[in-house]
């Protein structure tokens, strides 16, 4: 199956920071597809301050396959689960998020993230998500 890693998993690895995330990847990496959505590149690149680190990233990141993540139906759909969860009393506080989470439950995804937002769309929605 297919992975696709969150920018908050990324930033930590490309910054060198050990997590139990930032391990599995640099584990998994070679062995198994990983894809790089639109959104979480511009969410890490965006991110640098040194135009030699913007480029560097950049550079490593276009190395795998891209996805576009968000359309009309996407966004359409990532209203749904957004709606859905507002009314279990859970607040998707960024629509990012959504769109990301919506995105790996549509296109049957494993997700591997180190940002608790996404929970809610695991627990009740069916967001596949890897736990290291």
């Amino acid at each position: 199956m297919t992975l696709l890693v969150d920018s908050s998993v990324w930033i930590d690895y490309l910054n060198g920071q050990r997590t139990p995330q930032t391990d599995y990847l640099d584990r998994t990496l070679g062995r198994r597809e990983i894809v790089v959505g639109d959104l979480i590149l511009a969410e890490v690149l965006q991110g640098f301050r040194r135009q030699k680190d913007f480029q560097a990233a950049r550079e490593a990141l276009l190395k795998f396959p891209l996805v576009e993540m968000v359309g009309i139906q996407m966004a359409l759909k990532s209203t749904e689960h957004y709606r859905a969860l507002r009314k279990r009393g859970l607040t998707v506080r960024k629509t990012i998020d959504a769109l990301i989470a919506t995105f790996c439950i549509a296109e049957d995804l494993e997700f591997l993230h180190s940002d608790r937002d996404f929970d809610p769309f695991a627990k009740h929605l069916g967001l596949r998500v890897v736990s290291p």
